[in-house]
């Protein structure tokens, strides 16, 4: 008997050496993007490329093409996706259980990193006499597709603004709204993206247009009313045909998101590689000439990952009170 113990004994002995000597299998990580043709698909698809090269020990990644912002959160929600890109706004909506999410919150999704800025611009006929937003009263606004976080968003600053009673909304696409604008069945639109927008381009070259500023009144308004998500932006006057001025607005801003369920040091590992890589991450997209680590947290409306709060710390950024778990 005293014979077998000590078998066993060895044999626990060398299965426990064993284990103790092989590292831990790499954490996977499932990036869910856009799609294809867009912006999320090409960085994520990137940012994949960079984790598997710089930090294969520790990390496998692979990235989906996806229905972008609000089916990334569901995703990110069901454990299909543990990082995904997803608009600030979309991302707080979610993270409150607000809007398209009132059925219920996404209770993992927490913040990694702001990108680069998505530009809200209310487009009109320069020959329209609009020039400010109380100026839309009793006028017809298209607000964006039914359900899109540009209706959202529209509805928020029109409401923010006094006007949102006073006004007919026609839920129109960027195209939609670009062609009826056109043919004077709108009297302005809302449109969301980066700039310049091609359907906007495409108006401007044969319909003289304008852009109605957002002041800074409306954005601390808006931060008040708990709208972190907005951020200051000047859309320049070379930025379309016809512009004699810059433009003050405001924009919304893509970021990342990730999973609660996923470890501290890996969340690190991530932004780490992100950021030591950037000019990596930078040819995939155009876009990706934005993304800067003084701005990865402009317009975060949603609590930091703790291993995101750790490496920014460690990165002597502040991070605020209210970002922090």
């Amino acid at each position: 008997m005293v014979a077998i113990a000590a078998v066993i004994v060895v044999v626990l002995a060398v299965i426990l050496g064993y284990y103790a000597l092989t590292p831990p299998a790499p954490y996977k990580i499932t990036i869910y993007t856009g799609g294809t043709g867009g912006v999320y698909y090409p960085l994520g698809v990137k940012l994949a490329d960079l984790l598997n090269k710089y930090a294969g020990d520790k990390i496998v990644a692979s990235a989906s093409s996806s229905g972008a912002s609000v089916a990334n959160a569901r995703a990110l929600g069901t454990g299909d996706a543990n990082l995904i890109f997803i608009q600030n706004d979309i991302a707080y909506y979610a993270y409150n259980g607000l809007y398209m999410f009132s059925e219920g919150k996404i209770d993992k999704i927490r913040g990694l990193a702001t990108l680069y800025p998505e530009i809200i611009q209310i487009i009109v006929r320069a020959d329209s006499g609009i020039k400010t937003i109380s100026d839309l009263e009793g006028k017809r606004v298209a607000i964006g597709a039914a359900g899109s976080g540009t209706a959202v968003e529209a509805e928020i600053i029109l409401r923010a603004s006094g006007v949102w009673d006073k006004i007919t909304v026609q839920n129109l696409d960027f195209t939609q709204a670009a062609q009826a604008l056109k043919l004077g069945q709108v009297d302005a639109a809302f449109v969301v993206a980066g700039i310049p927008t091609s359907a906007v381009m495409e108006l401007a070259a044969t319909t003289p247009i304008s852009l109605v500023e957002i002041p800074d009144e409306l954005l601390n308004t808006l931060k008040q009313q708990g709208y972190l998500f907005f951020v200051p932006f000047t859309v320049p006057k070379a930025t379309y045909t016809g512009l004699e001025e810059d433009v003050k607005t405001l924009a919304v801003r893509a970021m990342l998101a990730i999973s609660s369920d996923v470890p501290d040091d890996v969340v690190y590992t991530i932004l780490k590689v992100m950021f030591d890589h950037l000019d990596e991450l930078k040819q995939a997209h155009s876009r990706a000439q934005d993304i800067s680590l003084d701005k990865a947290l402009e317009g975060l409306p949603i609590k930091l990952h703790p291993g995101a709060v750790k490496y920014y710390q460690d990165k002597g950024i502040t991070v605020p009170q209210e970002l922090k778990p």
